[in-house]
């Protein structure tokens, strides 16, 4: 099982502990206090200083009071000892770094808009089932849908469009909405063939009115039966996506329906296995799901088995806000279970590695930012400006709806 917080960020990276990282730092002065760094201004106005894992945060605090802007991190590794060279070579080993890293990145097609509302691919549903056990609140289905027939294929972390039959109050067909994948790019058959989703039907009494509201598409979507042709469009965002490395700790923070995309991570890293030779998950992974209560928790059974079949690489943590309590005794929400786990992250977030995605309804951002805050606090880090950083990295992922 899960052992402490220094275990986690080592089990896998423990290499880190011993590591230095090039910041490549703009916006230094040729100045008195910028002539202590030991390191010459170029003309290009970049200076790269050669930082040992124990001292990034120190370097960091130091390089903001004197008006520096950090522009990259880039580990030293092995094969590529930046620390033996001097800064001229730093600078050109930086160059070739870059061009490699998007040489890599140009080698992982990412598709978008291979079909667009005027020409969308109409797929067969194959499968719908419940997802909200007895007891639970609303409805939530899990469904799938045949590709066999087109060109449409995918990444973990993107989106479908799904247009409703239909016109609207205007006259007009409907518009499509966008519905993040739920599962990999191989499919739920491992056969390249599906796509699916995790649906939840929008209920809601009219302020005015009293009337029950449903959702158009969420409503046709949980209505729909196995056979039933679906038009649809996409794909599309690349916020979203894994990172090639497999070694990489993944933190995810999902309220409801935006455990979709972590669901498409999670099979993907511990449930195709040898199905799937193109990747091999060796990182941590950490879920945090919010939800109203026990029968709302989706995909619950497979979740915890895939906790208990891969106790040293994942890590469940719940907030089921009907029916526990936070510290003040009020409704335990997502932010409190990242409070509870502020230091932990924040040990995790150090480490080059780690990425954070965050996936669910709009404004859970702000109860996150003020956990970490605290935590940051502590070892002297305004927790924004490190949260931006980490988004300049590719580290930091959102989509909240």
């Amino acid at each position: 099982m899960y052992k402490s917080s220094t275990a986690v960020a080592c089990n896998n990276n423990i290499e880190y502990k011993n590591r230095l990282f090039v910041y490549e730092v703009v916006g230094l002065s040729q100045n008195g206090n910028t002539k202590n760094l030991n390191y010459s201004i170029r003309n290009s106005g970049s200076v790269y200083l050669t930082v040992p894992y124990n001292r990034m945060n120190q370097e960091m605090q130091r390089i903001s009071r004197l008006g520096g802007r950090i522009v990259s991190i880039t580990p030293v590794n092995k094969e590529n000892p930046v620390l033996e060279m001097s800064n001229s070579n730093q600078s050109e080993q930086q160059q070739q770094n870059s061009k490699s890293m998007t040489q890599a990145k140009e080698k992982v097609k990412v598709p978008v808009n291979i079909y667009r509302p005027k020409n969308p691919y109409v797929g067969k549903c194959l499968d719908i089932y419940d997802l909200v056990g007895e007891g639970g609140i609303g409805t939530c289905r899990h469904m799938t849908f045949d590709l066999s027939e087109g060109d449409l294929h995918y990444l973990e972390g993107q989106s479908i469009g799904i247009i409703p039959p239909g016109e609207d109050e205007n006259g007009k067909p409907h518009k499509l909405r966008l519905y993040s994948i739920a599962s990999t790019r191989h499919g739920d058959n491992l056969d390249d063939k599906t796509v699916s989703l995790c649906v939840r039907k929008l209920e809601y009494k009219h302020p005015e009115t009293g009337e029950l509201v449903e959702g158009v598409c969420s409503t046709y979507l949980c209505n729909l039966k196995p056979g039933d042709d679906v038009a649809i469009t996409g794909p599309v965002g690349k916020e979203m996506l894994l990172p090639d490395d497999e070694d990489a700790n993944i933190i995810m923070m999902a309220t409801g329906t935006g455990i979709a995309p972590f669901r498409a991570y999670l099979w993907r890293m511990f449930e195709e296995g040898d199905l799937n030779p193109d990747y091999n998950f060796k990182g941590f992974a950490w879920l945090f799901f919010g939800i109203a209560k026990t029968p709302n928790i989706l995909y619950k059974e497979k979740l915890e088995s895939m906790q208990q079949q891969n106790p040293d690489n994942f890590r469940l943590t719940y907030a089921i806000s009907r029916e526990q309590k936070n510290p003040e005794g009020g409704r335990m929400y997502i932010q409190h279970r990242i409070a509870e786990h502020a230091d932990e992250l924040w040990e995790l977030v150090q480490n080059p590695k780690t990425h954070t995605y965050i996936c669910g309804l709009k404004g859970m951002e702000d109860g996150i930012d003020e956990a970490m805050s605290k935590a940051a606090e502590k070892h002297g880090v305004d927790w924004i400006e490190y949260r931006k950083q980490m988004k300049k990295e590719h580290r930091w992922h959102v989509e909240t709806y």
